[in-house]
């Protein structure tokens, strides 16, 4: 085999690979999105054929009739909240695991970022009976605090990497200005710190929005539900409105992929941010 042979070879493997990734990224988005403008006798009956008239009113349906517009809400103050409580002990603990010298920081380092090895489920008990203790089931703050704690581990690794990366001579010239401990934590490394914090904040959102145990485990009532757990209501003993069901899937995805999208440099930036010293 010549080079130009090989290289033609290697070129055709590569795109056949990526495309077969986008295929498989895309193609189950795109077949939910046809499934949630049909009829349920359509889906039925043949779940890969088109439809034969586009029934968009399936959308007005699942937001009217399910009260898709409380639930949105609910999931946007829980997951914002829970993102600003995050970002902020995670930056904190992380400033202080990457700046400060004290003998027992790598162990609390470790037993922190372990929390990455642990299943969700496994915490399923400790949560539920906690947030009892403290008088907070079927509450938001509730949800808020065990989003948070989830998040930790991952906002705390990432954001403690990005730390080490910021030169220290930028915190020494600003110690020698007068700036304390915590001015330069706000008003020095945050600043910097952006693209890291941009990169833990959407993945916190992003497992928030998504979230479903907790959001069953802790709540019961219909004012406090988020829109990942009020989705399973569409299906029941008696009846199953599938295509309510996807069209209101369709509308839960849409917030995550506006956050990635929006925030998608920063995150490239935040997790390449180290990668290259020199």
């Amino acid at each position: 085999m010549t080079k130009d042979n090989s290289l033609n070879f290697y070129s055709i493997f590569k795109w056949v690979i990526i495309i077969s990734f986008v295929v498989y990224a895309v193609f189950p988005f795109l077949w939910l999105v046809l499934a949630s403008l049909k009829t349920n006798a359509e889906l039925l009956d043949n779940p890969f054929k088109l439809p034969k008239v586009f029934q968009f009113q399936n959308y007005s349906n699942a937001i009217q009739e399910a009260g898709l517009i409380q639930l949105i809400i609910n999931s946007l103050v829980i997951s914002t909240c829970a993102t600003f409580l995050n970002i902020l002990f995670a930056s904190m603990c992380a400033f202080a695991i990457a700046r400060h010298i004290f003998w027992w920081k790598n162990v609390l380092f470790l037993m922190i970022t372990a929390g990455i090895l642990v299943p969700l489920n496994a915490l399923i008990i400790p949560y539920y009976a906690i947030i009892n203790f403290l008088n907070l089931y079927d509450t938001r703050l509730g949800l808020i605090l065990v989003y948070c704690a989830v998040g930790l581990p991952v906002s705390t690794f990432i954001l403690t990497e990005f730390f080490k990366g910021i030169p220290k001579e930028i915190e020494e010239a600003s110690y020698l200005d007068g700036c304390n401990f915590v001015a330069r934590y706000f008003r020095i490394m945050l600043p910097l710190a952006l693209p890291g914090l941009a990169t833990a904040g959407t993945f916190q959102f992003i497992l928030c929005w998504n979230e479903f145990i907790y959001a069953m485990l802790l709540t019961s009532s219909t004012e406090i539900r988020t829109i990942q757990f009020g989705i399973s209501y569409f299906t029941n003993e008696f009846f199953s409105d599938y295509v309510g069901m996807f069209a209101a899937v369709v509308v839960s995805i849409l917030p995550s992929i506006t956050v990635f999208i929006l925030f998608q440099e920063r995150v490239i930036t935040g997790l390449t941010a180290g990668s290259v010293k020199g």
